[in-house]
């Protein structure tokens, strides 16, 4: 479980960073093709900003496990790690 959400995770921040080249590939076009005052150059970094400022907000969204998580994910049988329904 714990590996495809890494992976989710892992694919996930891949595509965005995907997703920020090709928006800074396009906007150094917007502002070569309509000068760098141009509105569509100003456009075409907001788009860059807001997606680099969505990668910022998902990775400190990101939980931290604590200690006791981490050993419960290397052995679930234990005791402190069991979880009953009551």
């Amino acid at each position: 479980m714990t590996t495809s959400l890494n992976g989710n995770q892992a694919a996930e921040t891949a595509t965005i960073e995907h997703a920020i080249l090709e928006a800074i590939n396009e906007a150094r076009a917007a502002c070569e093709q309509g000068g760098n005052h141009s509105a569509g150059c100003a456009v075409a970094w907001d788009i860059v900003e807001e997606l680099q400022a969505e990668k910022s907000h998902k990775q400190q969204a990101k939980h931290n496990k604590t200690s006791l998580e981490n050993y419960c994910d290397r052995h679930p049988e234990a005791v402190e790690c069991l979880i009953y329904d009551v």
